[in-house]
């Protein structure tokens, strides 16, 4: 082989050399660069994560403060009533004549949070709100049946409060441990109420509704839990029961 052919060759092997060492040397640095890469990249997500949870919860602790405002009650189960100067302005005259705790008409039980207002009418025609009141006070000796109102509403507007509203009364059935009922005393066998008699239903309603945070969504008829015509003229009148719910939706407006 010739000299210079001998140089040519090792010029050659030189060059690939040279060139395998330089490829070696890359790969080397990315294998280095590469870890470094992929711990940029997990603190960015990381980041981000942390952020996102961050907004999340401010987000839910906001909406927990717009709740509280707005709509507390949705916050528990238990027993629950609103404060304020618009629930004590808008309280009716209340003539408070709570029965003696018995088996048979006042049984002591506490309710759960209040959901709803259950209209009765007395089926008793004539009869005064304090008259009937008086029945239930005697079925404790009577013992013949087991029944009872928290409020009744008499024939010249008057409301007797029979059951404290933490009470359950015996007026609802399987509502009773959640609703507040009122019994609505009428002059005759049609059960339309005498003027007086709406007009208190009608606030005593939009009181409890500001008292249990309610709407006029949240009354209902005795009717709506049994099927039993109760009150009978709303339940043979359905635009008469719907003009009584936005009576009280008015009245509820008025009084915030």
């Amino acid at each position: 082989m010739s000299k210079e052919l001998q140089k040519k060759t090792t010029r050659k092997k030189t060059i690939q050399k040279k060139a395998a060492v330089k490829t070696a040397a890359a790969k080397t640095g990315n294998q280095k660069k590469t870890p470094s890469v992929k711990k940029k990249q997990k603190a960015r997500r990381i980041t981000v994560s942390i952020r996102l949870g961050l907004v999340l919860l401010t987000v839910f602790f906001v909406m927990l403060a717009v709740i509280k405002i707005m709509k507390p009650s949705l916050l528990t189960k238990n027993y629950f009533e609103m404060k304020g100067e618009d629930v004590d302005a808008s309280k009716p005259d209340i003539d408070v004549q709570l029965l003696t705790v018995n088996p048979y008409s006042r049984p002591g039980t506490k309710t759960e949070k209040i959901k709803g207002i259950v209209v009765h009418y007395t089926a008793n025609p004539g009869a005064t709100a304090m008259a009937n009141r008086n029945y239930f006070e005697g079925l404790k000796d009577t013992q013949i049946t087991k029944s009872s109102s928290n409020f009744i509403v008499g024939l010249e507007g008057e409301i007797v409060q029979c059951v404290p509203t933490w009470e359950i009364a015996y007026a609802s059935n399987d509502r009773n441990i959640d609703t507040v009922s009122i019994e609505c005393c009428h002059p005759d066998e049609s059960g339309e109420f005498l003027e007086d008699t709406y007009r208190s239903v009608v606030q005593l309603c939009a009181w409890l509704c500001l008292k249990f945070d309610l709407s006029e969504k949240d009354i209902i008829r005795h009717y709506d839990v049994t099927g039993k015509i109760c009150p009978k003229y709303f339940v043979e009148d359905e635009k008469a029961w719907e003009l009584f719910r936005r009576d009280v939706k008015k009245a509820i407006k008025k009084a915030k």
